[in-house]
């Protein structure tokens, strides 16, 4: 069996690991959604991660609610992540663009629009603005006409994904934002073709991704679910059946690889008492698989030592350690993170983390 320290091929990415970093919110942008130069340096020092995954990026400005997020609609932002991608690359590494609409957990105060989702539902808790904590308002049932635009909004992204440089894109239908708001019945309530049965319900998901390879390539196009649990109020019926689904239509549309974002019982974020769907999908889809959230080395190398997984994704442990590959592999303890600085906009708790070699210096 490989371990996490060998090489994978995922579609036209060749991997000299198959520890990768999962996307990671991080708030370094201006407020017009334009990454900034340091956002090129934390990239660049976790380099050494077999694939690394951006950090959520807005396909629009009505699709982007999180303040100082990076969206990828607009030449400048382009231009703005040319020198990032350029530094990962200058640095050894690989990295895909993670394209993101956030359907009714966008707040106004933020996007200067109304939200929109599947269905005219308001999603629970709060957001994040740049006034502070707000209710999230009523979002609009997206029309016909909403999704063929947002499916233009998906192309353009992706067009401007591989203009900056990027490796490849990959779809963020995960943790509860727009296409997850279709996908699961507890927010998805139409009775029209994307409605319903989950023949309908996978509709939208199966039409992004024919958007955005019609512009990055099969090879270059991977997904990301979070098939077990409720997350930011976003839930199913019956979230076994309707994953195999998704996984099915995802294989059908030849997919290189997949993420599952799969939380258990004791994990330290949004944990759930679900069982993993992963074993089912493992059956349905014969692309790469990627699992995601709360692993160490040893319970990740479990993961591809059962045949499930190929590679495991980390993300808050990346956070603290630029050089996580480095550490997994030596066997070398890890530092904290500090949530506090998750979402500041300075180098505090985001560039100044040291690397092993630079402690064990001082």
């Amino acid at each position: 069996m490989p371990t996490l320290f060998d090489p994978v091929e995922m579609g036209a990415l060749a991997l000299p690991n198959r520890v990768l970093m999962a996307p990671l919110t991080r708030g370094r942008a201006t407020r017009e959604a334009v990454p900034t130069p340091i956002m090129a340096d934390y990239y660049a020092q976790r380099a050494s991660a077999g694939l690394i995954i951006s950090e959520a990026t807005g396909i629009s400005r009505e699709g982007l609610g999180w303040p100082y997020a990076p969206g990828l609609w607009n030449a400048d932002q382009v231009e703005g992540w040319k020198p990032v991608v350029a530094a990962v690359h200058e640095a050894g590494g690989r990295i895909v663009a993670q394209l993101w609409h956030m359907g009714r957990l966008v707040h106004s105060n933020v996007s200067g629009l109304p939200a929109v989702s599947a269905s005219a539902t308001t999603a629970p808790s709060y957001a994040h603005t740049y006034d502070g904590k707000k209710d999230y308002p009523e979002a609009l049932e997206a029309s016909v006409d909403d999704i063929r635009r947002i499916l233009d909004d998906y192309a353009n992204a992706s067009r401007n994904a591989l203009a900056a440089g990027f490796d490849g894109v990959q779809i963020h239908a995960a943790n509860g934002y727009l296409i997850d708001q279709f996908l699961r019945d507890g927010t998805n309530l139409r009775t029209d073709d994307y409605g319903g049965p989950i023949a309908n319900r996978i509709r939208f998901m199966s039409e992004v991704i024919s958007a955005v390879v019609s512009e990055a390539g099969t090879a270059r196009t991977a997904i990301r679910l979070s098939p077990n649990g409720d997350v930011q109020g976003c839930h199913d019926s019956d979230g076994y059946s309707l994953f195999t689904a998704a996984a099915t239509e995802i294989e059908r549309h030849g997919l290189p690889w997949l993420e599952l974002r799969e939380p258990g019982p004791q994990s330290s974020f949004r944990a759930t008492e679900e069982p993993p769907v992963s074993p089912a999908i493992r059956k349905s889809f014969t692309g790469k698989i990627v699992l995601n959230s709360d692993f160490d080395a040893a319970s990740g190398q479990a993961q591809l030592d059962s045949g499930i997984a190929d590679a495991i994704s980390f993300g808050r442990p990346f956070i603290a350690n630029p050089d996580l590959v480095s550490r997994l592999r030596d066997g070398a303890a890890l530092n904290a993170w500090d949530v506090s600085t998750f979402y500041s906009q300075g180098a505090e708790g985001y560039t100044d983390y040291p690397a092993a070699t630079e402690q064990e210096a001082a």
